[in-house]
């Protein structure tokens, strides 16, 4: 598979345009912005999905463009397609496999960073969007976010890959999970207990 990372639009946002070699066919992941680079870089390919992670503004912020020029069928998770102008082709589910060409991506539910954020896997590849950086998890200080529930979706989706997996994020430049389990950014969530109150 190639990966091409397109850093684009004023929050410098990674748009992923993956590309299965042998068949020709590709998927958008996050159209943040600047669709005509996103375009060109589908050229000579059928884009086979266009793809979400959530559904924050600055990663949709080229969607209706490129959907108007690939018609491509557009996911997302049912907890932030309200996000959307318009209803999705079809929802994302945790565990879920989606295929092109000789590729398949697997869908997981991370939620934290929004509600409906996800994760796509292929291999020893994650795309992550924003429920995970180098150096961090995804920016909890936001409405409808929550810091436990990211922290609980990294321990149990992300922390039990191979450390080899390499992570691609929604900004700045990958890392792998040996990295960040490394690092001290990643508090396991305090279990609640029972108790007056």
């Amino acid at each position: 598979m190639e990966i091409k990372r397109l850093e684009v639009g004023y929050f410098e946002n990674n748009c992923y345009v993956l590309i299965c070699p042998q068949k020709r066919e590709s998927v958008i992941v996050d159209p943040a912005a600047e669709a005509k680079r996103i375009l060109q870089q589908t050229e000579k390919t059928k884009v086979h999905y266009i793809l979400i992670t959530h559904g924050h503004m600055d990663h949709i912020g080229a969607l209706d463009e490129v959907k108007k020029h690939t018609g491509a069928p557009v996911g997302i998770h049912p907890g932030d397609a309200r996000a959307l102008k318009k209803p999705p082709d079809f929802f994302l589910e945790d565990e879920q496999t989606l295929s092109f060409g000789d590729v398949s991506l697997k869908v997981l539910h991370t939620p934290g960073h929004s509600p409906g954020g996800v994760c796509f896997l292929t291999g020893k590849i994650l795309f992550s969007g924003d429920t995970i950086f180098p150096n961090g998890p995804g920016n909890t200080a936001i409405p409808g976010a929550d810091q436990k529930l990211i922290l609980e979706s990294i321990h149990a989706k992300i922390f039990i890959l191979p450390e080899d997996t390499t992570i691609y994020p929604g900004h700045g430049l990958e890392t792998t999970v040996g990295r960040e389990k490394a690092t001290p950014f990643y508090p396991l969530p305090q279990k609640t207990t029972g108790g007056q109150g």
